[in-house]
């Protein structure tokens, strides 16, 4: 054994031994910093024979190497178990878990809430003062901060997305994040989209300048079976440092049963930015029903990868382990308050903004069942992709159908319903103009599409072909309806190459009286 392993074994023992980390001359402090170059779980104390529970000895190595600046990497062969204790692993250096497994048992479980690891930024956020109010696209903020942050406002006072539906609720507070240098500048690329008069809260979260990077790691989840209600577990990898790239993940799910509840994303990010997630493969979850706020049945959300106020954040080369198309599985992803979001190469059931995302690029990738589904703001792009969603892109009917901005489709592949006999939208959603949804609704306000193939090709009887945009509204065909909340309808769509399997003609709606404004350009 070398002398740097018998240094770290010698303080595992006496770790170990105390219950106390007991490690505080400094000679030897800095006999460790000189010689230790990698942090290893079995040095303090984990088994990785699958049996044995290793959360706490993962704990104390990241808790060690944190301390010292130095990089961990999982043992070879090891499966590290880890069992239902309220504990914590957190990550501030890079990570190498190459080919170890870990089993996270949900079984039973301390607190749903504890992330078994946590990407955190040893720099603090904080609150700043001195700013009390905001307004849309503004170039500065009068501050002087440390370095570039996130910032991310809020006003309590202000209600936004007063959702509509079998889920409806009371709204959330106006919320917006973005980026601001030193001097107060914000990044052009994650402007202001709201007003905020006053602010109640705001927050600088300071980004940090070098990149920390997670690569490999095989995680298996033995599913939670309680009670099938809005308690999310949020077992997995939480990330709330900037500049981070997670690299070769894979996560599985076992133990599904006939009741569970929800999950609240394996990969969690949440504000910070510039993340990105490679190469990983992920699952998506059984889909269990409870009773909605309605009062009535509902399939709930649960999620493999989940994002709030995240900005600059990509899935590039990622892939879901279980059928994209299986129905029972509801949509891997969701996410709210974020900007500039990016699949590339990805094969996911589903891509999906909840509260809002200002723009979304989705290239070279397929989405499954559960499509495309979107509310927000700025450009939408969708290139050299296949959809297989009821409608190519849905905008949500319970936040209200809006996208303030345009959709660009290029290069693609739509194929409805996964091939199952049905009358198709390319543009789907839902909405009366009777609900208050906390502001007001917009169609995006162009549409352009360059070579699309829709693969129509199993239709149903007394099929007339796909339309552009679903009925948004069927008491709405003619003056005599008023809208109380009134939207703001697309002005243009470009249709250049586009092509069905069946033949039959591209058309504007089944309501066209509610289209009528538009205007439809075939060069």
């Amino acid at each position: 054994m070398r002398i740097h392993e018998k240094l770290v074994a010698a303080m595992a023992l006496c770790f170990f031994g105390t219950g106390l980390f007991v490690f505080s001359a400094e000679p030897n402090k800095k006999a460790t910093e000189d010689h230790i170059e990698v942090v290893r779980y079995a040095k303090f104390g984990a088994v990785g024979d699958g049996v044995t529970d290793d959360i706490e000895a993962i704990v104390r190595a990241h808790e060690f190497a944190n301390q010292h600046g130095l990089p961990v990497k999982a043992d070879e062969g090891a499966t590290y178990y880890i069992g239902g204790k309220n504990k914590t692993a957190i990550i501030q250096t890079d990570t190498d878990w190459g080919m170890a497994r870990f089993v996270i048992d949900d079984t039973a479980v301390l607190n749903r809430n504890a992330h078994i690891f946590i990407v955190q930024s040893s720099l603090k956020p904080f609150a700043l003062k001195g700013i009390s109010s905001l307004k849309k696209s503004q170039p500065r903020i009068e501050a002087s901060l440390p370095g570039s942050c996130l910032i991310s406002v809020s006003n309590s006072r202000v209600k936004h997305f007063i959702r509509f539906g079998l889920n409806q609720n009371n709204g959330s507070p106006q919320t917006d994040a973005f980026i601001a240098d030193k001097d107060g500048r914000i990044d052009t690329n994650t402007p202001i989209i709201w007003d905020f008069d006053p602010i109640t809260r705001i927050t600088a979260h300071p980004m940090d300048k070098t990149r920390l990077t997670i690569t490999g790691g095989r995680f298996t989840t033995k599913a939670n079976t309680d009670e099938s209600r809005y308690s999310y577990y949020s077992r997995g990898i939480g990330i709330r440092r900037s500049n981070v790239v997670v690299d070769g993940v894979e996560h599985r799910i076992t133990g599904e049963g006939e009741h569970g509840a929800p999950y609240g994303g394996f990969i969690n990010i949440n504000s910070c930015a510039n993340v990105t997630v490679r190469n990983s493969t992920l699952t998506g979850h059984k889909t269990f029903v409870t009773i909605g706020s309605a009062g009535k049945p509902v399939s709930m959300g649960t999620y493999d990868i989940s994002l709030n106020q995240a900005l600059n954040i990509a899935f590039i080369n990622c892939s879901q382990s279980n059928d994209i198309k299986d129905r029972s599985r509801w949509g891997i992803m969701g996410s709210n308050f974020c900007k500039n979001l990016l699949l590339d190469k990805c094969n996911f059931s589903r891509f999906d903004a909840h509260q809002g995302v200002a723009n979304v690029t989705i290239r070279n990738s397929t989405l499954g069942h559960a499509g495309i589904n979107a509310i927000g703001f700025g450009t939408l792009v969708v290139e050299n992709s296949t959809v297989y969603g009821s409608s190519f892109i849905n905008l949500r009917s319970d936040y209200g159908s809006t996208w303030q901005g345009e959709f660009i489709i290029k290069n693609c592949v739509f194929v409805p319903s996964c091939g199952r006999p049905a009358t198709a939208a390319l543009i789907s959603g839902s909405y009366s103009g009777q609900h208050d949804f906390g502001y007001t609704c917009y169609m995006p306000k162009q549409i352009a599409i360059d070579t699309l193939r829709i693969d129509d090709t199993h239709h149903p009887d007394k099929y007339r072909g796909p339309a552009i945009f679903s009925n948004f509204n069927a008491k709405f065909t003619d003056d005599s309806y008023k809208e109380k909340y009134p939207n703001v309808k697309t002005e243009k769509v470009v249709l250049k190459n586009v092509a069905t399997a069946s033949g039959k003609p591209l058309r504007l709606s089944d309501n066209p009286f509610m289209f009528k404004g538009v205007k439809v350009v075939i060069p």
